[in-house]
């Protein structure tokens, strides 16, 4: 019988790819990032790279916890109560 689902490969970039996006949202929301900001930042991160290593599967934790991570790297205070 043929395996007709993802590979372990494909479900890992869209989880990738989701954590990418949360986190360059998140950025814009709560400290007013441009999209060209946000992307940069996320891209030049350290936390990218891991993110980017399948085996060590940091994308599997949520957005929020990598978000963390991320604002930790860059120097951010967390954004509690925005208003």
């Amino acid at each position: 019988m043929e395996n007709i689902g993802p590979t372990h490969h494909q479900i890992s970039e869209l989880l990738i790819d989701e954590r990418i996006s949360d986190m360059t949202q998140y950025l814009m929301e709560d400290y007013d990032y441009t999209l060209e900001q946000a992307l940069d930042d996320v891209y030049s991160s350290k936390t990218i790279k891991w993110l980017q290593i399948e085996e060590a599967e940091l994308y599997v934790q949520s957005s929020a916890y990598i978000y963390e991570i991320l604002i930790n790297e860059l120097g951010l205070y967390p954004v509690f109560d925005k208003k």
